[in-house]
């Protein structure tokens, strides 16, 4: 499992001109893959590294400020670009594959106490945020 996490001000994900996520204050987004060996367990361990990453303020994390998290699918981090000029997705698992591995990540999230804000799983989505740093980093699980 691949995530690219980053520290916002805010963010929001829109589908069809409608939004349907959104953070208006401090926290993380995260862009979520999943690659085809990927088990619910890492679900588990990458929902726990976000809502223990100390990249807030003051080196806190979400989990100690109670700040929220909008998680979206993204299958292209598991694109290849090594050969050619047109990327090759054989790393990324497929949708009925992928879907229950994302809503696990965001299931586990809650559970820990999370408010967590979410993408429509295969839209096209239009992401809006404020990168707050900025802070970037790349999770693999």
């Amino acid at each position: 499992m691949r995530a690219v996490v980053q520290r916002v001000s805010s963010a929001s994900v829109e589908v069809d001109g409608a939004t349907v996520g959104a953070i208006d204050k401090p926290g993380l987004l995260v862009l979520v893959g999943v690659t085809h060996t990927d088990t619910p367990e890492h679900a588990r361990k990458l929902a726990a590294k976000l809502w223990g990453l100390r990249i807030l303020h003051g080196e806190q994390s979400c989990s100690d400020v109670g700040a929220p998290l909008l998680v979206i699918s993204q299958f292209t981090l598991y694109g290849d670009t090594r050969k050619g000029r047109r990327p090759t997705w054989h790393a990324a698992a497929p949708g009925p594959v992928a879907e229950p591995l994302v809503e696990a990540v965001v299931t586990a999230l809650r559970d820990l106490g999370a408010h967590v804000e979410t993408g429509v799983f295969g839209a096209d989505m239009k992401v809006g945020l404020v990168n707050d740093g900025p802070i970037t980093l790349i999770v693999d699980i």
